[in-house]
């Protein structure tokens, strides 16, 4: 898929006009340049119309011009089935759905998480999308070859607010849920965040905390480079402003 169709798709399907750089995440395009000057082409061509959005910042969104079916983003094909009903497929990432703030500096962060926890465990991890038996699908942020270990990640610097904290309850389900349906269980579930402040509220009495740990899920801690979490905060202090 073409830079140019990884812009039209995620524009499709996005239910607001789009930023360069909420586009550059979530099309998975770098550098955020790449962006602005395929959208400014586009916008000749009358495929989409650029403009200032509330936030002040010039957003895109696609005009009529684009067929209707071009609008909607493909559903993924469904690979061969396993023994266990599943089906797996790899993905060069995790797409967003934007709920939770996410930012190019937090996917950027999120990956190196990932590699790093993957070398602790001795295992090669990479974003999967599965397809479960009943036909719903999931994107888990980091599985190993034979799915022994499942992982979500969550860049996150400093204490977690109230939606995020619900979040990662969210996530624990998930991961319980498609672990539930694969044969064999995977050996693991796990939480990897970049900050013990950010689930500092799980080892309390909370009822995420005991949900998390009733769904058995666990954390790991993986921290970053002193780089990367100063533009983790920059960011978090642009999206919380």
């Amino acid at each position: 898929m073409s830079n140019r169709d990884r812009i039209l798709d995620a524009l499709a399907s996005s239910l607001e006009p789009l930023d360069d750089d909420e586009l550059a995440h979530r099309a998975s395009i770098s550098p955020r340049q790449t962006v602005n000057m395929l959208c400014r082409a586009m916008e000749t061509e009358g495929l989409l119309r650029r403009f200032r959005g509330v936030d002040g910042k010039i957003v895109n969104q696609l005009t009529d011009a684009l067929p209707v079916a071009d609008r909607r983003p493909a559903e993924p094909k469904r690979p061969p089935t396993r023994p266990d009903g599943l089906a797996v497929e790899p993905l060069l990432f995790v797409p967003s759905d934007s709920a939770h703030g996410d930012s190019s500096e937090q996917t950027m962060a999120e990956g190196r998480m990932l590699v790093a926890l993957g070398k602790r465990l001795g295992l090669a991890l990479s974003p999967r999308r599965l397809f479960h038996p009943s036909g719903a699908r999931v994107e888990i942020d980091g599985a190993d070859n034979n799915l022994t270990v499942l992982v979500e990640c969550w860049a996150h610097q400093g204490p977690a607010k109230v939606a995020q904290k619900n979040k990662l309850v969210v996530d624990a389900t998930k991961l319980n849920w498609i672990a539930s349906a694969l044969d064999p269980k995977p050996a693991r579930l796990i939480l990897c965040v970049s900050d013990p402040a950010a689930v500092g509220h799980l080892s309390g009495v909370s009822w995420q905390a005991q949900a998390i740990r009733e769904l058995g899920v666990e954390i790991e801690i993986v921290s970053l480079e002193a780089p990367v979490v100063a533009a983790l905060i920059a960011a978090q202090k642009r999206q919380y402003r």
